[in-house]
């Protein structure tokens, strides 16, 4: 509205005074004009995205309830790699395949930890590998499928450097962990191995190769007994 009467002032009065024209020039009015509507834009845009991210840090930070819940896995991943946002967008490409899945039986803040854990080192491997090596060009992968009528697979890949065979049968031990000493907890795959198996009757494996990547598969019923 604003620019509209400015530019109705220009049409009514095309020859301002040199008052007038000196103004504009201080202030640089062209540069205002080009640049303002971009700006608000982009503040619409960060806004929205700032509620994206709030909402889906709301779910995942939220208690589970004493009983199951039916939890959307593809809402879930979408929220936490919207969480991941800030690790993603230095050039790590995502790549969903989602199948036509059933909704599982289950506590929505712990699976939200599952796909949490599971991206993040992921991403840890990939930006491991990248400074290594700059022509690198790191993909996270994630498919889901229906396994049958009961179970649902998801599948997280990445096309890192890879776990070494001694460390792969330790890497759901709790404490163990192949990352630098200040970076890594050892407690992430442990943790997500307890909430797959124990806590939703679930299969967690894995298969990997050296400097071809690693995949985990997260193997859901779809309602426990």
């Amino acid at each position: 509205d604003l620019f509209d009467l400015l530019q109705t002032y220009k049409v009514e009065f095309p020859d301002p005074n040199p008052a007038i024209e000196a103004k504009k020039e201080d202030i640089d009015f062209e540069f205002i004009e080009e640049d303002l509507p971009k700006l608000i834009n982009s503040i619409e845009f960060g806004a929205e995205r700032t509620r994206e991210i709030i909402r889906s840090l709301k779910d995942f930070s939220r208690l589970d309830n004493c009983e199951p819940q039916s939890v959307n896995l593809h809402a879930c991943i979408d929220s936490t790699l919207l969480i991941l946002q800030h690790r993603l967008k230095k050039g790590i490409q995502v790549i969903c395949n989602y199948g036509d899945i059933q909704s599982v039986r289950g506590y929505t803040g712990l699976l939200y930890q599952v796909f949490m854990n599971l991206l993040i080192n992921a991403i840890d491997a990939l930006e491991e590998k990248v400074a290594q090596d700059r022509q690198f060009v790191p993909v996270i992968t994630i498919n889901t499928e229906s396994m049958n009528s009961d179970w649902v697979v998801v599948q997280i890949a990445d096309n890192g450097p890879g776990i070494t065979t001694e460390n792969q049968d330790k890497i759901f031990d709790t404490f163990f962990t192949t990352k630098p000493r200040g970076i890594g907890t050892g407690l992430g795959l442990a943790i997500t191995h307890q909430i797959v198996v124990e806590k939703h009757g679930g299969q967690l494996t894995f298969n990997s190769a050296l400097n071809v990547g690693t995949e985990f598969r997260v193997i859901l019923p779809v309602a426990r007994g």
